[in-house]
């Protein structure tokens, strides 16, 4: 039980990352001007922030993801 809650907190991270960084890669693109029209992406900046959010989502997972593991399912179930 704990491993799933991690694990949805942690992929909850990375689809919230993708977003952003594609809605931002695709403004970039649009509003950029000048004669060359060249998009520079920071390439290690993006694997930088991608590791940083799935430790974040890690860490915010872990005290529900204790909890989760120290309750019986059934009766989780039961008092929801």
């Amino acid at each position: 039980m704990a491993r799933l809650v991690a694990l949805e907190s942690v992929l909850i991270a990375f689809v919230g990352t993708a977003e952003g960084l594609l809605l931002g890669l695709a403004w970039g693109a649009a509003l950029q001007r000048g004669p060359e029209k060249v998009l520079a992406i920071p390439w290690t900046t993006i694997a930088e922030i991608v590791a940083v959010v799935g430790l974040a989502g890690l860490a915010a997972a872990l005290v529900p993801a204790v909890r989760a593991s120290r309750l019986n399912v059934l009766d989780a179930i039961a008092t929801d």
